[in-house]
């Protein structure tokens, strides 16, 4: 049975999915159908069930595992399953719900651990407190948060390998730039997307169902600004510890028209977005070289606004 990631064109699938995202619309001729967002631990795709009725309505949602046969065809660039059968699984059929969550390639107490390692190497008390206490009351979020609901580390505990590696090249860029306050740089990489945890609602597979009201309305970047500013005034923080903070927060985004009010004005502001962007493009190589023959291009990548090679492991 393919997997996603081993899907082509004109391809007759028959397989178990999980169901991500699910809705009724209607088509050009006035008939309903169903927009599926399916996937499994390789990927996801899109998929349609023309005609549908009214108990398939009623039937099908999101976070429930299905049964399907269709084939795939291309359509605007990407491949699409069209379905011809569904069903919900069964019991009979000894399918577990977690073997289709796509998930972060560690276990999620150790990628935490990890980070707590660095934590620890936090001196300024201020700064460490704040972390610490951040992290205590986040704790069981943290553990299968995504990062994101689409594009890099949209994955379950995706906020932890996207935190946990950072933090391992954060070490590296401090040992050769090695006049970055370590401290604010470690906490710049924990704190700069630690609000997404209140700005998304995902359910324990890691799911985004929507963005909260508040995430609307004020976005993760003021919302972390604000999860700093009462911890620090309830501990009496430095009031130069608690605007350098915000300011790695407020300015992780680079520039105004990526959500950045104000550019980096310190080095670890810098380095922190640099990071950032480095960390997310390089999980979406490795995500659309993972699901590329070698010796060929790739699909669009939509989030790097190209295609890939992949290289035949000659060299």
């Amino acid at each position: 049975m393919k997997t996603i990631n081993q899907f082509q064109n004109l391809d007759q699938i028959t397989g178990f999915f999980l169901v991500k995202k699910c809705e009724t619309k209607t088509a050009s001729n006035n008939k309903k159908f169903m927009d599926f967002l399916l996937c499994d631990k390789t990927g996801e795709i899109n998929a349609k069930l023309w005609d549908a009725s009214e108990e398939h309505e009623q039937t099908y949602q999101a976070n429930m595992l299905i049964k399907v046969r269709g084939l795939t065809k291309e359509w605007n660039g990407n491949l699409q399953l069209n379905i011809d059968l569904i069903r919900p699984v069964i019991n009979e059929d000894g399918v577990e719900l977690s073997d289709y969550v796509p998930s972060a390639p560690f276990d999620p107490e150790y990628m935490l651990s990890i980070i707590m390692d660095y934590v620890n190497q936090i001196q300024h008390p201020d700064i460490k407190c704040i972390i610490n206490q951040l992290i205590m009351e986040n704790r069981d979020k943290l553990l299968y948060y995504p990062a994101a609901q689409k594009n890099h580390h949209s994955i379950r505990s995706g906020w932890l390998y996207h935190i946990m590696t950072m933090l391992q090249a954060a070490e590296k860029m401090q040992e050769i730039y090695s006049f970055l306050n370590k401290d604010l740089l470690f906490a710049g990489v924990i704190l700069h997307d630690l609000a997404k945890l209140s700005e998304m609602e995902a359910n324990e597979l890691g799911i985004v169902s929507n963005y909260t009201i508040e995430g609307q309305l004020l976005g993760h970047i003021v919302q972390g600004i604000k999860m700093v500013d009462k911890i620090a005034t309830d501990i009496g923080a430095d009031e130069e510890i608690i605007l350098l903070l915000q300011h790695l927060i407020l300015s992780h985004h680079y520039k105004g028209e990526w959500g950045s009010p104000k550019s980096p004005m310190i080095p670890e502001a810098e380095m922190l977005h640099h990071l950032d962007i480095i960390d997310a493009h390089m999980y979406d190589f490795k995500h659309a070289l993972d699901n590329t023959e070698p010796g060929t291009m790739s699909d669009q990548v939509w989030t790097l606004s190209r295609r890939v090679y992949k290289q035949q492991g000659k060299l």
